[in-house]
């Protein structure tokens, strides 16, 4: 029920916008291959909807994957990262330069040199996502307490047991809050990847209907990428409830605070 009450304001919102665009369509005349009433969007969404969850399927597989293997090297990654303190100096310089390159050129040439499969969009995800999530770790490992990094030594424990016990239990609200940037970044990129070139997948199928000045159809498919976004995003707190519960205590402790 609390949440509900958290999100009411935004649901209000958001039916009231649609409301003003139904009405400002219907009344000004403007014809649907520029701007297409909501309920034409949902009413043609809904008929073309087998064929707009064949894409959307496509994209989740490609979304899901490329963000699985962000997050195997990511943490590989960031767990090196904090047993080697002069692997820093050498990762994080290549980290950054990593977020300097255009997505929006590098993306056809890895269509290029790959071609048309599931690994350039796959790539693409990772490109998009690996910056958020190993930037996360490697902030969040470090802010463990060195008090009680040296107190847990002093008391005879190794390096993996100061790690497990104490860093990692630290590193997992940046961990959660870094998950739901990346996630949100791999579905747009999935679809910017399907854009570029691919054979399914929401992002061709926008194009598709673009080029057929199809608007409502284009739209459908941006609603369904929002929802999917929003899904994956709400995800990311059930899954933070079942491997960190005590984050969201926190959380809710320093804001009643």
């Amino acid at each position: 029920m609390k949440s509900f009450r958290r999100i009411l304001p935004a649901v209000i919102l958001t039916l009231a916008l649609i409301g003003v665009w139904e009405v400002a369509v219907r009344t000004s005349g403007v014809r649907p291959q520029i701007l297409p009433a909501p309920s034409r969007v949902l009413a043609q969404g809904l008929a073309h909807a087998g064929d707009i969850g064949m894409h959307t399927v496509a994209t989740l597989q490609v979304t899901l994957l490329g963000f699985a293997v962000t997050l195997v090297v990511s943490w590989l990654l960031a767990v090196a990262v904090d047993f080697t303190p002069w692997f820093r100096s050498a990762v994080t310089p290549l980290l950054v330069a990593s977020q300097t390159l255009p997505i929006i050129a590098i993306a056809p040439l890895i269509i290029i040199w790959f071609g048309f499969g599931t690994l350039p969009k796959v790539l693409v995800v990772v490109l998009v996502t690996f910056f958020p999530i190993t930037l996360g770790l490697i902030e969040g490992f470090r802010t463990a307490s060195p008090t009680a990094t040296a107190l847990l030594t002093s008391m005879g424990a190794s390096r993996w047991q100061v790690f497990y016990r104490l860093r990692l239990p630290q590193a997992m609200p940046r961990f959660f809050t870094s998950l739901r940037i990346g996630i949100t970044y791999a579905v747009v990129g999935a679809i910017f990847a399907e854009y570029v070139g691919a054979k399914a997948g929401l992002g061709i199928y926008m194009s598709i209907q673009k080029n057929s000045f199809r608007t409502d159809l284009v739209l459908a498919a941006v609603v369904v990428t929002a929802v999917l976004s929003v899904s994956l995003f709400a995800l990311t707190y059930l899954a933070q409830r079942l491997i960190a519960p005590w984050t969201l205590t926190a959380l809710a402790d320093g804001k009643r605070s």
